[in-house]
């Protein structure tokens, strides 16, 4: 399939490459142009511009930071013609798939903007991190028409180790992907709390974790506690900042649904304290330290 993709960072590279690798045909763009030449070595075109990486292909798919850079790449309107929005590009009966955690809102608006435009829309976020991405392990939450999905499906196995179809509302996945990120925070926070108890108590928070690895059989678990406890926060996977991002995503959600959501509200404001205080660009299993720091643990 001949395919554009915009969005080339810890996430995106990655899946870029593994699109490659099962046979597709890219043409890639990314802001910081480096990014896109590091896939260009390994077979896909570069484009100079997201209107470019959207010309002419039979599906883009887009991998950004927010609301806002998702916003601005497919929705920004145009004064000339050289500087054409994604969905002004897009050709007719393409298809744009939205890899990125955005809002319930703005997925929504996209899909209104393609279906105007005579394109279509699938919101396809992903749960893993980085190496999860590599490794083609990701698990990706699907929305959108059933016969498109179903159009990309070899995209979706080329990414990841399995598909969710939740439904033709494409925002279900988004709030599916936000409702997720939600329940990993509140366990980097439980396990937070959980090690400071253990370790004021002068048992070993090692010994501990594997009990818990027993009881749960995660590998979510494992991962992020074995992060805090080696404390291995940098480089980061998924950002703190990102993390506090995907928080404000749930609390605005909770506010359109009237769903109160006390714990997110708590998080909220230990990932604010953690980024207040330079933490956000440092991965966001650093939540835990708020926990330990709480409990004079740290400095």
């Amino acid at each position: 399939m001949r395919l554009g993709f915009i969005g080339l960072g810890n996430m995106g590279q990655p899946m870029a490459r593994n699109l490659i690798c099962a046979g597709h045909d890219l043409i890639v763009y990314n802001r910081t142009r480096s990014r896109a030449e590091e896939i260009h070595v390994e077979g896909a075109s570069v484009a100079d511009s997201p209107a470019d990486a959207a010309r002419d292909v039979e599906a883009l798919i887009t991998m950004l930071a927010d609301d806002h850079a998702v916003e601005e790449v497919v929705l920004g309107q145009s004064k000339t013609k050289e500087t054409l929005s994604v969905l002004e590009a897009l050709g007719h009966e393409a298809i744009h798939i939205s890899m990125s955690t955005i809002s319930v809102g703005l997925s929504q608006r996209l899909a209104e903007a393609h279906a105007m435009a005579g394109q279509f829309y699938i919101a396809a976020p992903v749960f893993g991190r980085p190496d999860a991405a590599a490794g083609a392990r990701l698990w990706i939450v699907a929305a959108g028409p059933h016969d498109q999905i179903e159009r990309c499906r070899s995209l979706f196995n080329a990414m990841g180790q399995g598909v969710f179809v939740v439904g033709n509302e494409p925002s279900l996945a988004n709030t599916i992907k936000i409702a997720g990120n939600f329940v990993v925070a509140s366990m980097i926070e439980t396990l937070g709390e959980a090690f400071a108890l253990v370790r004021k108590s002068g048992a070993e928070a090692s010994q501990f974790l594997e009990i818990i690895n027993a009881l749960f059989k995660s590998p979510v678990y494992e991962n992020y506690g074995r992060i805090i406890i080696e404390e291995r926060y940098e480089p980061p996977g998924f950002k703190l900042k990102i993390g506090l991002k995907d928080m404000r995503l749930v609390l605005q959600s909770a506010d359109t649904t009237a769903t109160p959501m006390p714990l997110a509200s708590l998080i909220y404001n230990h990932l604010l304290s953690a980024a207040a205080h330079g933490q956000g660009d440092t991965d966001w299993a650093a939540l835990a330290r708020i926990a330990a720091e709480n409990a004079g643990l740290r400095k």
